[in-house]
């Protein structure tokens, strides 16, 4: 029994190479579309507008898009938590997804098709999203655990390697053979990928649905809200009540923000004000619900706390296809080389960082006493985003005094992104997982993604602020442009978040929630 033990403990899952392989293919076609997007809208579908204007709503639809490939999860991971299991769920949201590869490469003249196409692949690479990465955690119980987290770290490193060739060659391929093809060949790799993960189904662990559960996490919350208790008021109800009228509030801005903004801001206004007055009022729930079911709420609460200051990080990452390809338009460079090209250095840095991390630097501080927690990884990555942009927006200062700057100096702050991106991002799959209770591990991972989304949000909320008039003028006064002054604005957030995030992962107490055998 205990060699059977040593062998399952020290051997992977037969079925964990499919699942990496159809995530390696996937990324590529999710890359290989989202890297050339806001050069294809700037130089060919926003051609009719006024130049001026072609950038800002470049960066807006793709940070739109972004927001809603990280808000679909919620859906993906409710149907599969509840109805479909993750495999089906998986597999199905996948063809909406290859449908949507396909409307891009069929309507790149027609607005309102290609719109069509980027809904379809949001929704689709939205779906699965949460589900493979927790599907790869079902694949491992108790004996082997411990092999998960590399399991994740070659996950994540597997989803770099397609998106490092997606952005080395698909500007290349936007440029010369026409964006048809361009977008066709993400729509190939996603197919492929649909293939591959299909082949292995008589393989994988299917974890079953459980049946509909009376102790849900929302019923507990409910309850928590609800239940009256004599001479006491209910001051957890009245916070979750003015996250409502907020939220509908933030409604009446959609004609300044925009539709997607503002249903995003009020979906963040009911969450946040929903969670703080559950809290408030947790122990309520025990007349309704077993001790263990309002646990499992005190742990998911306590989750998307550590969630909620991750998401600064994401406002800071996703702008290097948008933000930072604009800024590489404006840098010197040779004439073959595309703007968007330079987002290939993040995932090659990913790849390298990866394997020097594990191998490394993690066991030389662990050998000098540093112990090397999920939460401090995390922390730490949040920080050093702060820093990458403090480098952007020193360059931004340079180029807007007049003087030339080749493009290699992006590198710098691609190498300090791309180390926090890998403490942060890597790590917190792995924690989202091994924290979530066992009914909730595809929504637990779907909020997980929705950081992405509320993270989108604030970069569209710091750019509808700026095209006020007033606002501007006043930022010119400080002496530096609008670009720049947003540039020091998101690197002082990500910092504030960091030190916040360390604060209150210190109090912080880890679960451990793999499931038995």
């Amino acid at each position: 029994m205990s060699a059977q033990t040593e062998t399952k403990a020290t051997h992977y899952p037969p079925q964990i190479p499919y699942i990496v392989a159809s995530e390696g293919c996937e990324r590529f076609s999710f890359y290989g579309m989202r890297n050339i997007l806001t050069q294809f809208l700037v130089t060919s579908l926003f051609l009719a507008m006024p130049e001026s204007m072609r950038a800002g709503m470049a960066k807006e639809v793709f940070h739109t898009f972004v927001i809603g490939v990280y808000f679909f999860p919620l859906l993906g991971g409710w149907l599969a938590d509840r109805y479909f299991g993750k495999y089906n769920t998986v597999l199905w949201f996948s063809l909406l997804y290859c449908a949507g590869h396909a409307c891009l490469a069929f309507f790149e003249n027609s607005r309102q098709g290609f719109y069509a196409g980027l809904f379809l692949i949001a929704l689709g690479s939205g779906g699965i999203k949460p589900l493979v990465s927790s599907f790869v955690g079902d694949q491992f119980d108790q004996s082997n655990k411990h092999l998960a987290q590399k399991v994740y770290d070659a996950f994540y490193w597997m989803i770099n390697f397609g998106s490092f060739f997606a952005s080395l060659l698909m500007p290349i391929f936007l440029k010369q053979l026409g964006p048809a093809i361009a977008f066709g060949i993400p729509g190939l790799l996603m197919l492929i990928a649909t293939i591959v993960f299909w082949s292995a189904r008589k393989n994988y662990v299917i974890v079953p649905v459980e049946a509909a559960n009376p102790h849900s996490f929302l019923k507990v919350v409910r309850s928590a809200l609800l239940q009256a208790q004599d001479g006491q008021a209910r001051p957890g109800l009245t916070m979750a009540i003015s996250g409502i009228v907020f939220a509908i509030g933030a409604l009446f801005l959609i004609p300044s923000i925009g539709i997607v903004a503002g249903l995003c801001l009020a979906l963040v206004l009911v969450l946040a004000f929903g969670g703080v007055g559950a809290w408030m009022q947790l122990e309520r729930a025990n007349l309704s619900h077993p001790a263990e079911a309002v646990d499992s709420v005190r742990t998911v609460l306590r989750i998307l706390l550590m969630f909620a200051l991750v998401t600064p990080f994401w406002s800071l990452f996703d702008q290097k296809a948008s933000t930072w390809v604009l800024q590489a338009d404006l840098m010197s460079k040779p004439d073959w080389f595309q703007s968007s090209q330079m987002q290939a250095i993040n995932p090659l840095l990913v790849m390298l960082l990866i394997p020097f991390n594990n191998i490394v630097l993690f066991p030389l501080l662990e050998k000098y006493g540093v112990k090397v927690t999920a939460l401090r990884r995390m922390g730490i990555g949040i920080a050093f985003s702060g820093l990458a942009w403090i480098v952007v927006g020193t360059m931004q200062l340079v180029i807007d005094s007049g003087s030339p700057l080749s493009i290699v100096w992006q590198i710098f702050p691609y190498a300090l992104l791309t180390f926090g991106e890998v403490l942060v991002s890597a790590t917190g799959l792995e924690f989202a997982y091994s924290q979530a209770p066992a009914s909730m591990k595809g929504v637990i991972m779907s909020f997980w993604n929705l950081c992405v989304t509320v993270g989108n949000l604030w970069v569209l909320l710091a750019n509808s602020s700026v095209k006020s008039a007033q606002v501007s003028a006043q930022i010119m006064q400080t002496g530096v442009s609008v670009t720049a002054f947003q540039m020091f604005f998101f690197a002082g957030f990500a910092l504030l978040a960091a030190s916040l995030f360390g604060l209150v992962a210190r109090r912080y107490v880890m679960v451990d929630n793999y499931r038995s055998r």
